[in-house]
């Protein structure tokens, strides 16, 4: 896929900020604001027009999520598999990805509180796992 802004496109860097923007405010994750662009406006990529990705435009607008998009889809996950074990509590297998779960949303904790995405005093606290 080129880089390049393509010849056929007719929206201005500003216009495709105020698009970015405005699906931000609507309450759309940053992933889903590209998904949407793609298909319903036609921007192929908002680094290449912009010069800035979706992250950097919803930064500098004071709109980025406070939890990064992907540990966020890992604590959910973490929660509906807790649920999962709480019902069925002999499921040795998801326990197993449970824990696996959790040592990936810490190892993920570990590089935003590093990169400063995340407060220092930022943990990830488990609550009790059913034993079987």
């Amino acid at each position: 896929m080129s880089k390049r802004v393509p010849t056929w496109f007719r929206y201005g860097p500003e216009e495709v900020e105020a698009f970015v923007i405005k699906l931000a405010k609507e309450g759309q994750t940053p992933s889903r604001i590209g998904v949407t662009l793609r298909d319903q406006y036609g921007i192929p990529l908002v680094k290449s027009v912009t010069g800035r990705s979706v992250q950097e435009i919803l930064e500098e607008a004071n709109l980025r999520p406070t939890i990064p998009e992907d540990l966020s889809k890992l604590l959910a996950k973490a929660t509906a598999l807790r649920r999962h074990l709480a019902r069925n509590r002999s499921d040795a297998v998801n326990r197993r990805s449970l824990e696996l779960l959790v040592s990936k949303i810490r190892r993920t904790g570990r590089y935003y509180k590093r990169i400063g995405r995340l407060p220092e005093n930022w943990e990830y606290r488990t609550e009790t796992t059913p034993t079987a």
